[in-house]
């Protein structure tokens, strides 16, 4: 990262005239713990890993030390398995990455906008994930293993239409067609009163087949393993 960089993140239009200095001390500090590790590090070898270049710093360290790089194997495993539509191993994948996470990504770090915009990326990230997770799951039939996850996600994410989606199904298929269909009821008036906006074309639908009963909301032979809102959407 640029020297400019640094200091922006940390102190934005009010970086201290000494700013610089205090920069080169957070390093100098970073390098001594670096240097105090189990492993070992010498302090040549914290330098060879968070290294003076021109006019700012680079963090060099081995492949398989972050958890961004389990990350990355996890989620290339997703794409081969999602190659084969092989929707167990979609869910080992995609489970395996999400257990990455443990809670909110960086939470007891500093965030100055360069950090603010990695973190919302991975929390971006960490949504599309658990969607396509909670999809192969319930092309898997698993709805009644997902009912209490669901109805805790969708708390905490009170407008997120495809979670709602994916939980009125689980219910659905549960047996529960009066709890899917208030689950409808309560995102409506969320939206509405807090966003001022009605649901989707594609949610909406879903609503009309849990009052039909229809068919596309069941669980799909191998050979079928569209899920249904997918279906629906290109109606």
């Amino acid at each position: 990262m640029a020297l400019d960089a640094c200091v922006q993140e940390l102190w934005g239009e009010a970086a201290p005239r000494s700013a610089v200095q205090s920069v080169h001390t957070r390093v100098f500090q970073i390098r001594q713990a670096l240097s105090c590790r189990p492993s070992g590090s010498t302090p040549e070898e914290s330098k060879r890993i968070l290294q003076t270049c021109h006019q700012g710093y680079t963090m060099r360290v081995e492949k398989g030390a972050f958890d961004m790089h389990s990350l990355d194997r996890h989620l290339a495993d997703f794409r081969q398995a999602q190659a084969r539509k092989d929707d167990l191993l979609i869910s080992s994948a995609l489970r395996a990455a999400l257990g990455l996470w443990r809670g909110q990504t960086l939470l007891d770090i500093q965030h100055g906008p360069h950090i603010q915009a990695y973190v919302t990326g991975l929390e971006d990230l960490r949504m599309t994930v658990l969607e396509q997770c909670i999809d192969a799951e319930l092309r898997l039939g698993r709805h009644h293993q997902l009912l209490s996850e669901l109805s805790a996600l969708i708390s905490r994410h009170p407008v997120q239409e495809n979670l709602h989606a994916q939980y009125m199904i689980a219910l659905y298929r549960s047996g529960r067609t009066a709890q899917s269909l208030e689950t409808y009821h309560r995102l409506h008036r969320t939206l509405t009163e807090e966003l001022g906006i009605a649901p989707s074309h594609r949610i909406r639908q879903l609503q009309t087949a849990v009052l039909t009963e229809s068919a596309e909301l069941d669980v799909r032979p191998p050979d079928r393993l569209d899920l249904s809102l997918d279906l629906m959407a290109t109606r």
